[in-house]
């Protein structure tokens, strides 16, 4: 039998040519070695992401198997760097895998071939309607939507409908929408939002992209990166913040990411805001400023009187909601989370804050579904206004421990490192 010994007169022979007789020389593929470290506490299904430098030849390679000293496979997704990754050299890319366990202060150690692998069960794919919504789907079943549509000022309702964009996401079954849209009890909520109904632009112009009632807006400009695979589904859009004037006195790049966990939807908002007409002061009120998740109008409409809040110091009981600043100590919460009810089904949405954002974060609270906070920033010339969130949503209910074990996820992930070996 032939062998191919890389290098050598008969392996160069044997690739030169479109016809080799039958013979094929193989290539050996890179191997990836990964090392995670854990924390403070034993943690599960937890996202992992580390930096791989990937040789030229494996650039194009999405889905890759790993294993650990214990045999047990795991199926990473490579990605382009995210948003907020501190190495965006060429032929780095991320390598992100979901550990199913680390124990308190333990090393796992796994290994894998970066050469492309076929993984079982469902991958995240985009689905865009052209114009007006993309709904990310993991195999048949939808997980979220950006709603994206032009500013439409052919009338006052239509306008109200399309002057922001915003992302829905649906329930873990993907069944129902379990966000809020346009018109109901406070128009100016829905979905998942971000933004300031205080801002000061150019010395004393004024502007509110919450209610965008002087003719403000925010709006879609470009589709800047897209990913898709087994692991995660991802988006990075870029948002013109627009003042009365129509003009954009401030551009976003915001990313949406989520993850393939067991027993929920984990979903990651990572925002990049920066200002396009001199110096940019946001502020606000904890109603209408900061990021925030909008629950269904179904709430309002059929069940407030079942809503109630989980927080770090317990279970509240319904009709007993918190406000900064009635409630002064209501700032800078690890997490927050809201318990709701749609046709009889409870779900449970935790807001996972992380301690880099801005602070003094003043959270708010209400029965009909809206929740979130806000905090005071300024932004100009080169000086960026960064943000990172997570949401976590559940059927059922959750306790302390659970939506703690969230934010211990997010705000102190396991260490890593990536070596790759030719």
């Amino acid at each position: 039998m032939l062998k191919c010994v890389s290098g050598s007169a008969l392996c160069r022979w044997l690739t030169a040519g479109a016809f080799v007789l039958g013979f094929a020389c193989p290539v050996s593929a890179a191997t990836v070695k990964v090392t995670v470290r854990g924390g403070e506490q034993a943690m599960e299904n937890v996202p992992v992401r580390v930096a791989v430098d990937v040789p030229v030849d494996a650039r194009g390679v999405q889905t890759i198997k790993l294993k650990d000293q214990s045999g047990n496979e795991v199926v990473g997704q490579l990605t382009e760097p995210g948003l907020f990754a501190e190495n965006k050299g060429e032929g780095v890319r991320e390598l992100h895998f979901v550990l199913p366990k680390i124990d308190k202060g333990a090393a796992v150690t796994l290994k894998g071939e970066l050469k492309e692998a076929e993984a079982s069960g469902p991958r995240f794919l985009w689905d865009a309607t052209p114009g007006k919504h993309a709904d990310l789907r993991l195999g048949d079943k939808p997980v979220l939507r950006y709603m994206f549509e032009g500013v439409d000022e052919s009338s006052k309702e239509r306008r109200e409908e399309t002057y922001k964009v915003y992302h829905h996401v649906f329930d873990p079954a993907g069944e129902r929408l379990v966000t809020k849209g346009p018109g109901g009890l406070f128009p100016h909520h829905r979905g998942v939002f971000y933004g300031f109904n205080k801002i000061t632009h150019d010395g004393d112009k004024q502007a509110d992209v919450w209610h965008c009632r002087g003719g403000e807006s925010q709006t879609h400009e470009a589709l800047l990166s897209q990913e898709e695979g087994p692991v995660l589904g991802r988006h990075r859009v870029e948002i013109a913040w627009r003042g009365r004037d129509g003009e954009p006195f401030a551009v976003e790049q915001r990313e949406m990411t989520v993850y393939n966990t067991p027993g929920g939807t984990l979903i990651e908002f990572a925002s990049r805001l920066e200002s396009a007409d001199g110096k940019v002061k946001l502020d606000g009120d904890p109603q209408h400023a900061g990021f925030q998740f909008r629950a269904s109008q179904h709430v309002p409409d059929n069940t407030a009187k079942q809503t109630y809040y989980l927080r770090p110091d317990g279970k509240g009981e319904p009709g007993s909601f918190r406000n900064w600043p009635q409630n002064k100590d209501h700032v800078n919460l690890p997490w927050n989370a809201l318990s709701f009810v749609i046709d009889g089904q409870r779900y449970t949405c935790v807001y996972l804050d992380h301690p880099q954002n801005p602070k003094e974060a003043r959270f708010s609270e209400r029965d009909y579904g809206r929740f979130g906070s806000y905090f005071e920033a300024e932004i100009e010339g080169d000086t960026t206004l960064d943000l990172n969130y997570r949401l976590w949503l559940q059927e059922g209910e959750m306790s302390v421990e659970d939506a703690a074990a969230r934010s211990a996820k997010f705000v102190d992930p396991p260490q890593t490192e990536a070596a790759v070996a030719s």
